[in-house]
């Protein structure tokens, strides 16, 4: 489950990186940098949820 949240808190960068590469350059494919902006607040919260609720069950979190 530790890839889980690696693997959203890459999918929120690169959401972060499209947000900033819009509003300089416009629209990609009809999608505004807000869009792609809350795309990566909301693939960061997930990540953070992931870690926070299976992080517990991961083998290096064992005594």
């Amino acid at each position: 489950m530790d890839n889980l949240g690696k693997g959203l808190t890459a999918l929120a960068a690169l959401a972060f990186a499209l947000a900033i590469v819009t509003a300089f350059m416009g629209d990609i494919m009809g999608i505004s940098p807000e869009g792609f902006s809350r795309a990566c607040s909301n693939l960061a919260l997930l990540a953070i949820a992931s870690v926070v609720t299976f992080g517990a069950w991961s083998p290096a979190a064992r005594p």
